[in-house]
Formats: structure tokens, C-alpha cells, sequence
């Protein structure tokens, strides 16, 4: 099951992180990593989705 925050890899090869679930198995909004170092927000469909990775701690955790 992929969860909020959880970082993937797109088929494109790209990596991608899960800020919202719009319908689990079907579509997300996602904060993609541009090799620039930018960051753009996309919707994907699970379709798009290559794997996850084991890393899952909310990004925010880290810090406290």
C-alpha cells in the first residue's frame, strides 16, 4: 500500500514523493526531483508508479 510521503520511482526513472492520495490504486499528487535540483508537483496514476521505496518516516519526523 503506498502512503503519503513515501518516495517512489516513476517508469520514467525518475523520483517522485507522494504528497496526497486522490484515490489509493488510482491517482496521486506527487513532488517530482528534477535533475536541476527543482522540483515540480504532478498528478500520476498508479500506472506511473515503478516501485517504492523502503523508506517511509514522514519528512517533518526527521527534524524533531
Amino acid at each position: 500500500m503506498i502512503k503519503e510521503y513515501d518516495k517512489i520511482r516513476l517508469m520514467s526513472g525518475e523520483v517522485a514523493r507522494i504528497v496526497e492520495i486522490l484515490e489509493e490504486n488510482v491517482a496521486y499528487v506527487v513532488e517530482k526531483l528534477k535533475q536541476g535540483g527543482g522540483v515540480s508537483i504532478e498528478q500520476i496514476s498508479y500506472q506511473d508508479i515503478a516501485s517504492v521505496f523502503e523508506e517511509t518516516e514522514h519528512p517533518l519526523a526527521k527534524a524533531m
